[in-house]
């Protein structure tokens, strides 16, 4: 009787044993009699050898492009999130109390079968936790290796065959849907630095401000959205140009007189991010320029009460200022913020200016005066907008807004007192909340107005002296 041929199960995990058991062996003798150069070459010829007969090729993606965001990588984290499917054996799944509805992900070091045109590839995102490399937690050389304790990227792997149509047409079409998806669900964020980084945690700015209930003179205002509009519609003409494509505003005037309501009312027009930066929490030049490098394109800088910062200030206050504290026998202030005037105006008008798209450069001050010269040179803020008190045109979008109306009587002397009274429009606006009732509001209003212009008058008329007998 023959005996028969057929491969048996007991077979298979026998050879399979023997297999294993021989490269655990193998791995041993190199390992304890091979040199460790020697060995790194057998290794990397094997691993060479071993991928020249594979038929898969893998592209990685990493978060950030030495000092800039990988567009790429966000690209194919908000396509992905869009496509996440059965394949995917955990998925992240989160939604903020603004959010308009739940946003998913696939998790760490999951794969995700994707199926495009004829042929399918497979993602995973992959983290890997570093160490910081220095003792104040980050580097100055890339993000990838620095700024984070965790670093991200995704492998993309895929036939071969297919690497052209995925260079030519699956990247390409990762990057236009997820353009669409971003239109769509995006909600304008609010980035604050975060011992000299940018905060991973961002907040959803819901602010309600917009142009349409922005209480700025009409005139004004107008000219501010058509500026704003022709911006961002002129990426050839800037490149035609040679200029880096951004815009710089410098907001003037008064507290309270609605700097920070126009700045939200231009990122919701625009749907831009706001990234708020306060000079204070910055050490060094070297930190600045790392976190104005990673802001995303289509992004608000906003730098508010730039003369608060020291080193920022007008150079000569500031030396008569260090010379006077040095005669007293104190320290000046060169050694407080090192954040220094040339190295912000590097980034608004220098070379690192052309690292970023579609950018926004706001700086706000109650005290223009105390700008360094520099600052206000044609050319350097493209914009200079006075945040004016309170006019006529201004109070009646108030009324229109907090009242609802357009027309009453006491108008007519409201807009007298306006013009004789310096009211910003919060202390405006604060009146006009004090009751819901229109006329109740308004005669309280004309009672502030003509209070605060006696108290004015009182100020500037001159002390008089009792005759003496």
């Amino acid at each position: 009787m023959r005996r028969s041929s057929a491969i048996t199960p007991k077979t298979v995990l026998t050879a399979a044993a023997s297999l294993a058991a021989s490269a655990m062996l193998a791995r041993s003798i190199i390992n304890d009699f091979m040199p460790d150069q020697v060995r790194d070459i057998f290794l990397s010829r094997l691993n060479d050898l071993t991928r020249r007969f594979s038929t898969q090729l893998t592209l990685v993606i990493e978060e950030f492009q030495g000092f800039s965001v990988n567009q790429l990588f966000e690209a194919a984290h908000v396509y992905l999130g869009t496509k996440v499917n059965a394949s995917v054996g955990r998925i992240r799944v989160g939604k903020g109390e603004k959010d308009k509805s739940l946003t998913t992900s696939i998790d760490r070091n999951e794969d995700m079968i994707d199926v495009f045109g004829s042929f399918q590839v497979r993602w995973r995102l992959v983290c890997v936790t570093v160490e910081s490399p220095d003792d104040n937690g980050h580097s100055r050389g890339d993000l990838n290796s620095a700024l984070r304790s965790e670093v991200r990227s995704y492998e993309l792997t895929f036939h071969r065959l297919h690497k052209d149509e995925v260079f030519d047409s699956y990247l390409p079409h990762i990057l236009e849907t997820s353009q669409l998806v971003r239109h769509q669900l995006k909600a304008t964020t609010l980035h604050t630095v975060n011992y000299c980084r940018w905060n991973s945690e961002t907040l959803n700015l819901d602010h309600p401000m917009s142009f349409e209930t922005l209480a700025l003179d009409s005139e004004l205002k107008r000219s501010i959205v058509e500026d704003l509009d022709i911006f961002v519609s002129r990426r050839e003409f800037y490149r035609r140009i040679g200029k880096a494509w951004k815009r710089g505003y410098l907001l003037y005037g008064p507290p309270g007189t609605g700097k920070s309501s126009l700045i939200a009312a231009m990122a919701r027009h625009l749907n831009y991010d706001i990234y708020d930066l306060d000079l204070t929490d910055v050490d060094c030049n070297s930190d600045l320029r790392t976190l104005l490098l990673g802001m995303t394109d289509k992004s608000i800088l906003v730098v508010e009460d730039i003369d608060c910062s020291v080193r920022l200030q007008n150079r000569e206050a500031g030396e008569e200022a260090n010379a006077a504290a040095a005669a007293a026998g104190h320290e000046s202030n060169e050694n407080g913020n090192k954040v220094t005037l040339s190295g912000l105006l590097n980034f608004i008008d220098g070379l690192w200016s052309c690292c970023g798209d579609e950018r926004i450069i706001v700086f706000t001050t109650n005290h223009r005066e105390k700008l360094d010269p520099a600052l206000l040179r044609p050319g350097r803020m493209d914009m200079h907008i006075h945040m004016s008190y309170c006019r006529f045109s201004a109070f009646k979008q108030l009324a229109l807004n907090y009242l609802e109306i357009e027309e009453h009587r006491l108008f007519p002397e409201i807009e007298r007192l306006l013009v004789e009274v310096d009211a910003t429009p919060a202390e405006v606006a604060g009146e006009l909340m004090k009751s819901s009732d229109a006329d109740s509001a308004l005669q309280g209003l004309v009672r502030f107005l003509n209070a605060k212009k006696m108290m004015s008058q009182n100020k500037t008329a001159p002390d008089t002296q009792p005759e003496e007998d």
